[in-house]
């Protein structure tokens, strides 16, 4: 059902309002920081409760992280922790009439996932999550050090205006 390196397959008639636990081991953690392109995922963990109503499913609770990137300017790895809430719905699958036509998403309908048969992958929606969590520009504690280096100046301290403005303060 699915290939994700995070798979934990829930089956309808298993729901309960219980809160679930999913932790991510070292391989899988491994996995997630390659596809996701950081150095490491150190921890990895989503307290939720499944929540159906009918086919759907109310996806509710909290994820957590620690994770290690490359700061973009410095080159150097650095820790990032992620602590983001979690609110999502498994809606089951629609034929659509069009398939390549576009549609336009409620706002409601923005974190819905779509899944077909009688189980979801909780697990990859985790992952997702995840990767939704991650800066991609996220800059280490050395950034502005390695920029003052290279010479960078900062935003908004370079082009005409900026150099009026030097200019004015001189005076």
């Amino acid at each position: 059902m699915s290939e994700s390196e995070l798979s934990r397959i829930v089956k309808l008639r298993q729901i309960d309002a219980r809160p679930m636990r999913i932790e991510a081991d070292a391989e899988e953690r491994a996995a997630l920081a390659e596809r996701f392109g950081i150095v490491s995922v150190e921890r990895l963990a989503a307290d939720v409760t499944l929540e159906r109503e009918g086919e759907e499913v109310a996806v509710s609770g909290r994820l957590e992280a620690n994770i290690v990137q490359t700061c973009g300017i410095s080159g150097e790895d650095f820790p990032v922790r992620i602590d983001e809430p979690i609110a999502l719905r498994f809606v089951p699958e629609v034929a659509r009439s069009v398939p390549d036509e576009e549609i336009e998403l409620e706002e409601s309908e923005l974190d819905e996932i779509e899944y077909s048969g009688d189980a979801f992958d909780l697990g990859e929606a985790v992952a997702q999550s995840l990767g939704l969590a991650i800066d991609p520009y996220a800059t280490g504690p050395n950034a502005d050090v390695a920029r003052k280096e290279a010479g960078i100046l900062e935003e908004g301290a370079a082009g005409p205006l900026a150099e009026a403005l030097r200019a004015l303060k001189k005076d």
